[in-house]
């Protein structure tokens, strides 16, 4: 493959990416969640299975304690989160997601269910189905990170 057409694939996948991430955002704002950007949704993805500290968030998301703090502050104003007692170390504070976070991320996945129909529909589900080993055979493990 020559430089030129790894740059033509590469913007394609960034596109994708970008108008994916964009579609979730909104769909989660028609059903009524807002005042959110699509970095939270980073931070619910993290938060969704039980909770997380302040510090388990910042390095999920690759960016500083006092980042994460401020967006913890942010989610728990807005009664996507609040904080816990840790469990298991009297220390830390545990956030978890409320109720109406989990909602928001139930929204979120409804509209990327919304995304992925719309591939199908001009690609085919088996094609969708093969594009989605194909990435997952290249994509990286761990966290899913915002572009900050």
């Amino acid at each position: 493959m020559h430089s030129s057409e790894a740059m033509a694939l590469s913007a394609a996948l960034l596109a994708v990416a970008g108008r994916l991430t964009q579609r979730i955002h909104d769909g989660v704002a028609a059903r009524g969640f807002e005042g959110l950007r699509p970095a939270h949704g980073f931070a619910f993805a993290r938060l969704a299975p039980g909770g997380a500290t302040v510090t388990e968030l910042a390095a999920h998301l690759g960016v500083t304690k006092q980042a994460a703090s401020q967006l913890v502050d942010e989610i728990v104003r807005k009664g996507y989160a609040e904080r816990r007692p840790h469990p298991a170390d009297a220390r830390a504070r545990l956030i978890v997601l409320t109720a109406r976070g989990l909602a928001c991320t139930r929204a979120a996945e409804e509209s990327a269910a919304e995304a992925v129909r719309g591939w199908i529909a001009v690609l085919g589900e088996g094609e969708v189905d093969a594009l989605g080993e194909r990435l997952a055979r290249i994509a990286p493990s761990g966290p899913i990170r915002p572009s900050w």
